[in-house]
């Protein structure tokens, strides 16, 4: 009879521990650097296409490999939350008098919850390997705070494959995966990488308002609506501007339409991650009248919270501009003269903007008469 080795053990009960606390994907990725890795890594900052990210930069020899950040590290524990939709994300695109947010960041902030799981889990995982005579295990739990390239080692660690959109796509949850890591001194046996089946489609590209995709695995964040309206401090450039619609806070096109979400459920997804009512499709002209305690109050243990006010009032009054309606006038003015340039320079757009569709929409009415 052959026996089972204490680590292979380990690694069973890891996953098991994993579902318990609320992981719906669990697989194990070397922490060896990855060359295929790393250069797809260097292209891409070579190309600018980080744009103002500069974090990504200044820290890529950290992102390059899990060992380039810890060098004790010996694997990786790539961790996956189901924040699956239960309505379409994309069902509020003929609505312009509302706002647009990201499905992701409608209920609670998800660095909280997944960073708890991710330390409960640490430390079950230290408290099994010293009960198990494995002794002392390192470890460190990341969830999009770090330079940690949590992406590809989901695909390395076997939870699927980046997808032509380039975030992680699985067979059983779709494009609707939090990821968070445990990189740990233990050395368990990798699992085997995800596969890619995108094959030929090319859903995610074709559904690109601002095209920022050159070519199928490669994201060109300077035109991504995510980065414009979450990433970006200046002003968004006047070229996005009218594709940017009534989306105000990041932008899930390009997973809304994975053909693999129809294996998703909501049932799987996390309860923290639940949307909040008034977060589902709020009214611009409420949104425009926020001041700081406003937003704050709002946008308390959101995500949204870290852009500040300025920026998501910017973010408001582009989709304003956008509308078409004029009921959103009186709210626009009321900001040209706002002390933050950027704000007072996007109402001055949105006015225009209206101001046009306005002349329009009566020319046109004559022109019938």
């Amino acid at each position: 009879m052959v026996k089972t080795a204490p680590i292979q053990l380990l690694r069973h009960d890891l996953l098991v521990e994993a579902r318990r606390l609320g992981f719906v994907a669990c697989g194990i990725a070397a922490a060896a650097e990855d060359p295929v890795r790393a250069a797809r890594l260097e292209q891409w900052l070579g190309e600018g296409y980080h744009g103002g990210m500069e974090w990504m930069e200044s820290r890529a020899d950290h992102r390059r490999s899990p060992q380039g950040l810890w060098p004790e590290a010996r694997s990786v524990i790539a961790l996956g939350m189901s924040y699956a939709p239960a309505v379409d994300p994309l069902a509020l695109a003929d609505q312009p008098d509302r706002a647009r947010i990201s499905v992701y960041a409608q209920g609670a902030d998800y660095h909280d919850t997944v960073k708890k799981a991710l330390k409960a889990l640490a430390r079950w995982l230290v408290a099994e390997a010293q009960l198990r005579g494995l002794g002392d295990a390192g470890v460190k739990v990341f969830v999009d705070t770090a330079p940690v390239m949590e992406k590809p080692l989901g695909e390395a660690a076997g939870l699927g494959w980046q997808g032509k959109h380039t975030n992680l796509v699985s067979r059983e949850h779709g494009s609707w995966l939090f990821l968070g890591a445990i990189y740990t001194t233990l050395e368990f046996e990798p699992d085997q990488a995800g596969r890619n089946r995108c094959g030929s489609c090319s859903a995610c590209q074709d559904a690109c308002p601002t095209q920022a995709f050159p070519a199928p695995y490669r994201l060109d964040a300077r035109r991504c609506i995510s980065y414009l309206t979450i990433e970006l401090k200046d002003a968004i450039p006047p070229e996005f501007r009218k594709a940017l619609g009534n989306r105000i806070y990041g932008c899930d096109d390009c997973l809304a339409v994975c053909p693999w979400n129809k294996f998703a459920s909501s049932a799987r997804a996390m309860k923290q991650f639940l949307p909040r009512a008034e977060l589902t499709a709020p009214r611009l002209g409420e949104l425009l009248t926020l001041d700081d305690a406003g937003f704050r109050k709002l946008f308390s243990g959101s995500p949204i919270k870290r852009i500040g006010r300025n920026r998501f009032v910017r973010n408001c009054l582009y989709a304003a501009g956008n509308s078409g309606d004029p009921a959103l006038v009186k709210p626009v003015q009321a900001l040209l003269d706002d002390p933050d340039p950027v704000v007072a320079e996007a109402a001055v757009w949105a006015l225009g903007e209206l101001a046009g569709n306005c002349r329009s929409s009566k020319g046109e009415t004559e022109a019938a008469g």
